[in-house]
Formats: C-alpha cells, structure tokens, sequence
C-alpha cells in the first residue's frame, strides 16, 4: 500500500478551518479574524442593513483607516469629499456594530496589514482575510491570510465564514544567504522575475530555505506581501521560534497559561518532512543583486548595475508586445543602463515597506547627506507605533536633516487612492509593491526598489548603479 504524504503548512491550516467540505475542492472556512479599512467596508456595512443581516462575531473584526487618510501632517481625514465619505462609512459602520476602529490619528492607527502584525491580531495558526489583495503579508506569522471583494465582505461579516477554492501549494526555497545591501524586496523581485508575475496563479506560496529562517519578521511580512504580484494569493512561512518572539507580549497576542497552550499549538504548525508540494521553485539568495523594475509589472526587474532589457531579444510574441509598450510608457530605451536614469520622486513607505526596519535601513543610508536637488521625497510610517517608536530613536531627525518630507501613517503614495499622486510623466523610486500603469497617479512612471536602493536613488538624484558606504 501507498504511504500517505505528509501535509504541508497550508495544508494544516486549510483542514483546520473547514466547516463544510462542498465539494469539488470548495470549502466553508471558519475566519478567525476579519480585518477593514476605509475603502469598501462602509459599503459592506450598508449590505448588512439592506439584507436586514447583522454582524456575527464583532469581537473578531478590527478597523483601521489607511487608504484614503492623507498623509500630510497635522491631519485630520481625507483630502476631499469623497474620501471623507469613505472614512465615515467606516466609522458608522463599527459604530453601529462595536467593531474595534483605530481611527485617524489614533494611537492604533496604520497599514491595516502593518498594525495587524504589530498589535497580535494576527496570531500564527489563524484564518485572516480582508478586502484587500495585500493580506498575504499576515502569512509571515504562519497564518493563512488572503484579500477577498468587496462582496465577500458581507458574507463574512454575516457568518464569519468564507467561500474558497483550495489552492495548489508551491514551495519557494532560498537557498545562501544575501549580499550586504540585499534585501527580501530585492528576493521577491527577483523571484517574480525568474518565474513572472503569473508564476503562482492557483497556489499559496510557502516560503522556505536558509534565507528566510535567517529574516528578521519585517523582512518575512515584505516577503509574503508580494506573494501577491507573483500571482499567488496566499503566502505564508512557516512560524519558528523567531515568530513566536516577535508575538510574544503584543497586545492582543495570548498570556500565561493560553500563551503555553498556543505555543504547544503553533510548534506543530510546521509542515511534515515528507510533505509534497505541486511544485518547486528554488533561487539562490547569494546571486541576488539590489533590484530595480524597469517597466509597469514587478517582473520587469533587473539588478541595479544592469542595462534595459530589449523586447527584441524576447521569443514569446505577447511578452515582447507587452515589453514594448512598458519602455514606451516609462520613456526608457532598450540597452542602456537603467543606472543614470534621472528622477523627481522618492516614496518609503507602504505595507510593503513601512515598518521600522526598513525606515532605519533607509536612514542608514541618507544619514549625513541630502535629498538631490529637484527630488521631493517622503517617508511615510506604517503606522503610529512605528512612527512614535522612529522619532523616539531619532529616525525623523535624520530624514529631515537629510530634506525627506516626515508624513503621518497612511497608505499615501502606493496607490493613490487619496488624493497624493505622482505628477503625469514624473519618476518615482517607491517601496510600495505595484508599478502599473497610473499606479501612482496618471502617467507617474513607478520604479519599485528596497528602501535602501531608493534612499540611495534620492540622494543621488537617478537611479544608482551600485549602493553607496553606509553603516548599518
């Protein structure tokens, strides 16, 4: 007889939340944790009270606003009506329902996939979704978290429950360790490139190999936050002795006796050694450079020292339309080093890259100098906690000696829902995680980096070739 192959992580965490099995790989699944923001669930709270439903669980749900809050300082919501609307839809909704909002300006308040982490919302072992396509960072923590439409809201709202397809499962190994200057934005570009930005479509991601063991957790929630743009859905790694000190004392994370009970529970998370995945992808972390995107898909994406791929070189006939019609729109040319490349913007900042580690790497890099002349550049905090915790170390004083703009926590330049766009034509080094097309604003041209290659970019005034001395 067959031996059954042991389960994987996803797998553990999948038949852990079933509720009902319907068949032909669709399942009910028990949602253990419902995050909101300001962009949709106002609507949803609407659907509630037009279907005469209520909020099952409000206890399990939590709110922020992010999306559309401006950044600027001294803030008070959004920059127009519109986004003002949003925010109270928001309000009302937790309001009437006793969901737990960390409004503008509150203590709490942040990147609802920054403050999640932070706070232990997000536990290893949990269910997390939310209306938006970033919720794979919470993966980081061995969690299965993924973003859902703005119709499935109401669904879980009224049930606490979610309808989903299983996935196929690819494991993603990182084998060596990184150069110095080689950040997880740098491995995850360059993983999107190596299979594209489709590679994953239909699987969760796990993340595993000696790179990712040796992450810091900020660098795992960068990680599993572009699970996204490889395709993926879902992305998640494993939780180790690393994760459990990073929840270990947040606010909402488990103590005393439930804090043994749930570390007993969370050590068998692990995927079984004869676990089997439906495939493998493996990238050698020693081999990475810094990398840049050259184009309007995180898998146009070259190492910082090289030159503009040419479409002409391409076999595939789509991908070669689809080449040159990204250098046309970035104003770029086939063949030159993408080094020298003049900017007008920087942005550090986003769930991709706004938690504290990143905002210091970046100040490790800008301490002593200045923003070039023509460049506006902003650091925009994940969240309050960072923030508080940046300027407690002195982290603000540097940027601003060095002429960055010091924002308040939003979602702010990575997708311009809030009013704060990149001018039509201008340039932007950003360490959000899309460079589509009006991404930015109309006609911005996006150029996603580490925060270290886009600190560097602003001091240079273009993109750099190579990362410049800097104490870490």
């Amino acid at each position: 007889m067959r031996a059954v192959a042991g389960r994987t992580l996803f797998d553990k965490l999948w038949d852990d939340h079933v509720v009902a099995d319907l068949g032909d790989g669709v399942a009910l699944l028990h949602v253990d944790r419902h995050l909101l923001h300001d962009l949709g669930s106002g609507y949803a709270f609407r659907e509630l009270d037009r279907r005469g439903l209520r909020l099952r669980n409000p206890e399990l749900h939590f709110a922020t606003a992010d999306h559309v809050v401006s950044s600027a300082p001294g803030r008070s919501g959004g920059v127009a009506d519109w986004a003002e609307r949003h925010i109270e839809g928001l309000r009302a909704g937790c309001r009437r329902w006793g969901v737990r909002l960390a409004d503008v300006n509150d203590p709490n308040q942040g990147i609802v996939h920054v403050v999640a982490p932070e706070l232990g919302i997000t536990l290893p072992g949990m269910l997390v979704v939310c209306g938006d396509s970033h919720t794979s960072t919470n993966g980081a923590l061995g969690a299965l978290a993924w973003g859902i439409g703005t119709s499935e809201l109401a669904h879980v709202m009224a049930t606490q429950t979610i309808l989903a397809r299983r996935p196929k499962r690819m494991r993603v190994e990182l084998v060596g360790r990184p150069a110095p200057g080689v950040e997880a934005k740098d491995l995850a570009l360059a993983l999107i490139g190596k299979i594209g930005a489709g590679g994953g479509n239909g699987y969760a991601v796990e993340y595993s190999g000696e790179a990712v063991r040796a992450m810091a957790m900020d660098a795992r929630m960068t990680l599993c936050n572009l699970s996204i743009e490889l395709g993926a859905r879902i992305g998640l790694i494993a939780p180790d002795e690393r994760t459990f000190a990073y929840v270990a004392g947040r606010p909402l994370a488990p103590r005393g006796a439930r804090w043994d009970r749930a570390l007993e529970a969370w050590r068998a998370l692990p995927g079984d050694a004869d676990a089997l995945f439906d495939r493998e992808v493996v990238v050698d972390a020693s081999a990475v450079k810094a990398q840049i995107t050259w184009g309007t898909s995180p898998e146009d994406t070259i190492a910082i020292d090289s030159t503009i791929p040419d479409p002409a070189a391409c076999v595939d006939a789509d991908r070669r339309r689809a080449m040159a019609a990204a250098l046309d729109y970035m104003g770029l040319e086939a063949g030159r080093p993408i080094a020298g490349t003049r900017i007008e913007r920087v942005f550090i900042g986003s769930c991709t890259n706004g938690r504290l580690p990143d905002l210091e790497r970046a100040a490790a890099v800008v301490r002593g100098r200045r923003v070039a002349s023509g460049v506006v550049a902003w650091v925009v905090p994940g969240s309050q906690l960072v923030k508080r915790t940046a300027e407690a170390r002195g982290v603000d004083r540097i940027f601003r000696d060095a002429g960055f703009e010091w924002r308040e926590p939003g979602c702010s330049l990575c997708v311009g829902a809030n009013g704060e766009m990149v001018a039509p034509g201008a340039r932007c080094v950003s360490t959000s995680n899309r460079n589509f097309v009006g991404r930015q604003g109309p006609g911005a041209r996006t150029h996603l980096a580490s925060p270290t290659v886009a600190a560097a970019c602003a001091i240079a005034g273009e993109i750099v070739g190579e990362l410049p001395a800097f104490e870490a």
